[in-house]
């Protein structure tokens, strides 16, 4: 879903919008001109964020971490959606918090416009956020008790002067009433919302100044389907308008394969696989990503009634002592049938273009293309170097985890 519209140069504000120029490490439009077309608007280079883990009540004492995020690096195109999936813990949302440097990095680059934003000073963040906005996770917790919708909604339109007072407030019914809600509620207290309302209002609050990136992280778990949808188009129709760029966090893969121009899976803090939205789901080469799209069901009974659920036994492992090798050794079905192979569980693998476009840190991940349980998970014919006979998916365990979704 690329923006059909031309995607406004980096660093030059949308209509309404006015510069912040002479602010100290701001992100000016300047060294964007330069930048090819084909530049990345964001790069994560090897980011890792990791929580300590302390213990004493007088002398505290470091005795661990928490590896939320351990070494993940990624491009965003400007103008693309990219769709980030996995497990609950899996280190989704601390990645998008990380990006916005709502969570200090432990580690790593993250460069917004060819600039090192885990560099900034306090100024140069203040203009980088005018450009990279987030919609929160829980309704709930995001947005001030003590203010009103219209506030909340207005609040970075006052931080940065957009407009007169009377501007902003026609702004607000404005973005209010895109988000499917009355202009009128703008004068109640979000305690008067729904849990669905108070989403959309974050919705309406990270659009309102027109940003170039948006960090959505699950930003419709807690609407109703009719409502999702509104959104999703919403969020769609402003991509093809303004020229926005999405990270897309969640865990429906439904909703993420229609939003996503790619898919990025992450396991225990780690992105095991990346490729366009099309072919990770009808083609995927990590074991992971296989039993994830085999919990997915599929609208077609002809094609459902092919598929075969694949039962992940075991728990997921701690990210404080995350196993050697491969993180995902412990749960892996292709180990099982490869007959547990040592590089496994003592040889780290890096992401690697097993095919064009498509990045996959598996050591066996060209033994995936032909097996049953990939044909099964997606709901094509078993392909003739597996025949229906050969090892398949395992039986439901009763030890027996299934992906967390």
């Amino acid at each position: 879903m690329t923006a059909s519209s031309p995607v406004p140069s980096a660093g030059a504000a949308p209509a309404g919008r006015s510069p912040d120029p002479g602010a100290p490490g701001a992100l000016t439009a300047t060294a964007a001109a330069s930048d090819s077309p084909v530049s990345p608007l964001l790069r994560v280079e090897d980011l890792k964020v990791y929580f300590p883990i302390r213990e004493g009540l007088i002398r505290e004492r470091h005795i661990g971490d928490v590896r939320a995020v351990d070494g993940i690096s990624f491009e965003m195109r400007r103008g693309e959606t990219l769709g980030l999936v996995g497990e609950s813990g899996c280190g989704k949302s601390t990645t998008g918090r990380a990006i916005v440097r709502l969570h200090e990095p432990t580690a790593g680059k993250v460069f917004f416009d060819d600039v090192d934003t885990t560099t900034l000073d306090k100024a140069g963040m203040k203009a980088m956020r005018r450009r990279v906005q987030m919609i929160f996770q829980d309704p709930y917790a995001s947005l001030d008790p003590r203010m009103t919708a219209g506030g909340i909604v207005s609040e970075p339109m006052d931080i940065f002067g957009v407009g007169s007072k009377s501007d902003r407030q026609d702004r607000v019914r404005e973005l209010l009433a895109t988000v499917g809600l009355n202009p009128d509620y703008a004068d109640r207290y979000p305690h008067e919302f729904s849990g669905g309302q108070r989403q959309r209002i974050g919705v309406a609050r990270a659009l309102a100044l027109e940003p170039d990136l948006i960090v959505a992280d699950e930003p419709i778990s807690a609407l109703d389907v009719s409502i999702q949808a509104q959104i999703i188009n919403l969020l769609e129709k402003l991509q093809d308008r303004l020229g926005l760029t999405y990270l897309f966090i969640a865990h429906d893969l439904s909703v993420v394969r229609h939003i996503s121009d790619r898919i990025a899976v992450m396991y225990l803090g780690r992105i095991v696989e990346v490729a366009s939205s099309r072919l990770l789901n009808r083609e995927p080469l990590h074991p992971y990503t296989v039993a994830l799209l085999s919990a997915v069901p599929i609208p077609d009974p002809v094609v459902e009634a092919r598929r075969r659920r694949i039962i992940l036994t075991g728990d997921v492992p701690s990210p404080v002592n995350p196993p050697s090798g491969c993180r995902f050794h412990t749960r892996c079905w292709l180990r099982d049938r490869l007959g547990n192979p040592v590089e496994c569980t003592t040889v780290d693998p890096v992401p690697r273009e097993v095919l064009p476009g498509h990045e996959v840190s598996c050591h066996f991940a060209e033994k995936v293309i032909d097996s049953a349980e990939r044909a099964q998970a997606v709901g094509v014919p078993i392909p003739s170097a597996a025949p229906p006979g050969s090892p398949a998916v395992p039986p439901t365990h009763p030890q027996g985890s299934s992906p967390t979704l």
